[in-house]
Formats: structure tokens, C-alpha cells, sequence
């Protein structure tokens, strides 16, 4: 990850803009160093290089502000960081130059409430993950929609996620994918017991809550863009809800959502392509 970003702070160097790198960098950049609380209110772009766990981390950066996001793609799927390294120079002239598309994304806002009034809270772009932990039994929970009873589970756990989410996890669970311009949410379940048991789009606007079925030693990890928030036990609840706030992202002229989509998924090839593809990626 290194030479990207070297050839990434050197060329903005020369077009004498300021660049700024996150305290956690260690390389030897001819760059300014700040703390990753004050990164977002020092920059007008977040530049993220890696995959889209890195671009999970940049989120948290600039939630609460209006500095938009750019990924360049070190990971493997990349949905959201979709400037390979091989263009990320002219494609970053491109932008700098006014020429990029802008786009809002969704962000969801956990809270976990415990029974003695303490609340843990955090933000997700991708999801809230609830999952059974150091078990080998299910966990059952029910769930419930703006105070309306949805259903009660049992199984592995629930995904939460926003449509950006929606190619993550919940989509190796089953759960459909979701345009990211659509204000919705899907609950997915993780292995549940019942086969009727199945994911449910739902308005961005209503709120979730989850509680655990009461068991005395059950619990469940919650988790936020895979980061723990804390335990869902028979006396807490978990409450999920449209976060104030949302991410802008930032694309070169050519983006298109479907197209990373074809790409990433290896949609419109038929099965030759595809296994020729594969023999020639081993």
C-alpha cells in the first residue's frame, strides 16, 4: 500500500496542495500529520487507500462533516473504494479538476441501552451486526419495526445494513442488493433455524429495536462496520435508526454503480468466461 500512496502525496505536492496524513501513517511522507479526530476538519477530500475497510475507517473520520470520500481500491471486492491504483493519478486530475460525480450514502446510528440507563452508540455505513458468541446454540431475539411487532428468531444472528451495505455480509446471507440511492434498510438473518425466516426491506425512516427472548445466559455481540459495540443481553435493547447524518462520496466521470456490480460479481459473462477467468486468477 505504500508506493500508492507515496505517488498519491507527491503529486498533490506539486500541484502545491496541502496534504495531510493520519498520525497512524508511518511512512515518510511530504506530508502534514494530524490525529484522525482532526483530520476532517482540516481537509477538503478524504483520500482512502486500501479496500473497503479502509474506506469503513474514513467514514468514521467524516461523519459529521461534509468532506466527501475517495477510494482508492487496494482490497480485493472494492465495492466502495473504485479507483484502481493504475489510474488513480489522472483519475484524481479528473476530480481535482471539477470533473466527478457526488453522492450521498446512508448511515445507520446504534444505540445499545442497558437496564442501568447506560447507552453505547456508534454509526455504521455498512451495518449493525447482532451474532451469537462463544457458543454452539442459537440465539433467539424478536424484532420490532416503529413499535410493531416483526417476528421472533432464532439462529446465528441479524444484519442490519444500508444499501451500501447491502453488498457486504447481508448479501453472503442472502439478503438483496440495494440500489444506494434508495432510502431502505434490510434485515437479514444470519442461519436462521426457520426457513420462512427471511430478509425484509424496510423505510430508512422507521426504527429497529432488538431485543434478546429472556434466557438468563444468553447474550449477543453487537457489532458496527465489524467494530464491537458491546453485548445484547436480556436486559438491554438495541435500537437502530437513520443516522442525522450521511457520507458523501466522490467518483470519477465514468462511475457507474451497475458497472461495479458487473464487475465485481461477474455478471453479463456466461459460465466459460467465468471459469476461464478464475483458472487464469489462480
Amino acid at each position: 500500500m505504500s508506493e500508492p500512496m507515496i505517488a498519491l502525496a507527491a503529486h498533490l505536492k506539486a500541484q502545491g496542495i496541502d496534504v495531510i496524513v493520519s498520525d497512524e501513517v508511518t511512512l515518510k511522507l511530504n506530508a502534514r500529520h494530524l490525529p484522525d479526530a482532526e483530520i476532517a476538519n482540516a481537509a477538503d477530500l478524504i483520500i482512502a487507500v486500501g479496500g473497503d475497510g479502509t474506506m469503513l475507517h474514513a467514514a468514521r473520520l467524516a461523519a459529521g462533516s461534509d468532506v466527501p470520500l475517495l477510494g482508492i481500491n487496494r482490497g480485493r471486492l472494492g465495492f466502495l473504494a473504485d479507483v484502481m491504483p493504475a489510474d488513480m493519478l489522472p483519475k484524481l486530475d479528473q476530480i481535482l479538476a471539477g470533473e466527478f460525480s457526488r453522492e450521498t450514502r446512508l448511515m445507520l446510528k446504534a444505540r445499545l441501552i442497558e437496564n442501568d440507563g447506560n447507552i453505547h452508540e456508534a454509526l455504521a455505513l455498512n451495518d449493525v451486526v447482532i451474532q451469537r458468541w462463544e457458543t454452539g446454540r442459537m440465539v433467539d431475539f424478536e424484532t420490532r419495526v416503529d413499535g410493531c411487532y416483526i417476528n421472533t428468531h432464532s439462529g446465528d444472528g441479524l444484519i442490519v445494513a444500508t444499501p451500501t451495505g447491502s453488498t457486504a455480509y447481508a448479501l453472503s446471507c442472502g439478503g438483496p442488493i440495494i440500489e444506494p440511492r434508495l432510502d431502505a434498510v434490510v434485515l437479514v438473518p444470519i442461519c436462521p433455524h426457520t426457513l420462512s425466516d427471511r430478509p425484509i426491506v424496510i423505510p430508512s425512516s422507521q426504527e429497529i429495536e432488538v431485543r434478546l427472548v429472556d434466557r438468563a445466559d444468553l447474550q449477543a455481540e453487537v457489532a458496527v462496520d465489524g467494530h464491537s459495540l458491546g453485548w445484547l443481553t436480556e436486559t438491554s435493547r438495541l435500537l437502530i435508526s437513520a443516522a442525522d447524518t450521511r457520507i458523501s462520496l466522490i467518483h470519477p466521470p465514468e462511475y457507474e454503480y451497475y458497472g461495479i456490480l458487473r464487475s465485481k460479481l461477474h455478471w453479463g459473462r456466461n459460465n466459460r468466461m467465468r471459469q476461464a477467468m478464475d483458472l487464469d486468477e489462480d
